[in-house]
């Protein structure tokens, strides 16, 4: 990925997404909110981290969000194949290292875009740490400094400025212009901060194109130097395609059909599902450009769903509908339901004994 996405502008946007689960067997699984869901309900959680840029959306990486409930208990920790190493880690502290490994790996990226889930101070200041510029979304109320240290709701400060206020000046020329999340006549971050874009402790906050005012009207950005309102307001947009990943990986891959329980289970159908979503958005891109200049005028370019059609008729292998071989996988589907069952009732039995 580090290869295709060399020379472009890139994105990395985290965004996490539930799966609706029947038992708490599943790991991860547990009584939490999910967007997917409407609100909470039993599901399983995972982070996942996305390349966007100006043509394409690819997902890097993902982690599954392990409850502090899951994480405590050994018993269950242990029939679900949970490694001793991984512990509980909050979705900012997932983000942070997914997004530490991407960049490891090779990925040349200049943004970090989150919703305000990953809007806390401490996933900033990494960002920060990493070089990268950000904008985060932010609860209405969250609390900022202006530069006379005044402190201010977000949405209170904005009414008060103006959405324009807060362009994207270096910190010569606006004095926090017109909040700073570090404190008032700020300069660094109260960590270690980076020294070469110069961004330490500065942030600029503008309202959020799409969101509710009663939820999160605001975004906090760290911008490098010379960056217009236009590019911020276009970067804090580039969040919302890693929903249209998400729809991908879900509608094309797979990715919400795993019906595993363990970790290492979880991990592998994952994998498989987010290298077969990368294949698919790559071919679509690339057959962008192989048919651009010469698409008839009526013929829409290809989409997902088309070329899913041509790859089942003109790549993927004809399935095998030979009689016995017919026979054969049917008994042993049922051979391996009959086991399941089998053991289910076996644990449920255990489970009853006094």
């Amino acid at each position: 990925m580090a290869e295709e996405l060399d020379g472009v502008e890139v994105v990395l946007v985290v965004d996490e997404t539930g799966d609706a689960k029947s038992s708490t067997d599943c790991v991860g699984a547990g009584q939490q909110y999910s967007g997917a869901l409407g609100g909470v309900g039993l599901c399983q959680v995972a982070v996942y981290l996305a390349a966007v840029t100006a043509t394409t959306r690819v997902p890097l990486d993902r982690a599954l969000y392990l409850p502090a409930d899951w994480a405590a208990d050994e018993e269950r920790r242990m029939l679900a194949g949970v490694p001793d190493e991984v512990v509980f880690a909050t979705k900012p502290q997932q983000a942070a290292a997914m997004v530490t490994a991407a960049l490891t790996a090779g990925i040349q990226a200049c943004w970090f875009a989150a919703d305000e889930v990953y809007g806390g101070r401490e996933l900033r200041w990494n960002i920060r740490a990493l070089n990268l510029g950000y904008t985060v979304g932010v609860a209405a109320t969250h609390p900022v400094t202006d530069g006379a240290g005044h402190r201010w709701e977000a949405r209170k400060l904005l009414n008060r400025y103006g959405p324009s206020s807060g362009c994207a000046a270096g910190p010569d020329t606006a004095p926090r212009a017109p909040a700073s999340t570090t404190g008032p006549g700020s300069t660094s971050a109260p960590t270690t901060p980076p020294t070469t874009r110069n961004r330490a402790g500065r942030a600029c906050w503008s309202p959020a194109a799409t969101a509710t005012p009663a939820r999160s009207p605001t975004s906090a950005a760290s911008p490098p130097d010379n960056v217009t309102l236009a590019t911020l307001i276009e970067i804090i947009c580039y969040r919302w395609k890693i929903e249209e990943t998400s729809q991908l990986a879900k509608g094309h891959t797979g990715l919400d059909q795993g019906q595993v329980t363990c970790w290492n289970s979880w991990m592998r159908w994952s994998l498989f599902s987010l290298i077969a979503t990368i294949v698919l958005t790559l071919t679509l891109a690339r057959a962008d450009e192989w048919t651009g200049p010469t698409r008839p005028l009526l013929l829409i370019p290809l989409t997902c769903p088309e070329l899913v059609r041509l790859l089942r008729v003109l790549v993927l292998p004809t399935p095998v509908r030979e009689r016995t071989h017919a026979l054969h996988w049917i008994a042993w589907r049922r051979h391996h339901q009959a086991v399941a069952t089998t053991c289910h009732q076996q644990r449920h039995r255990l489970q009853d004994t006094p």
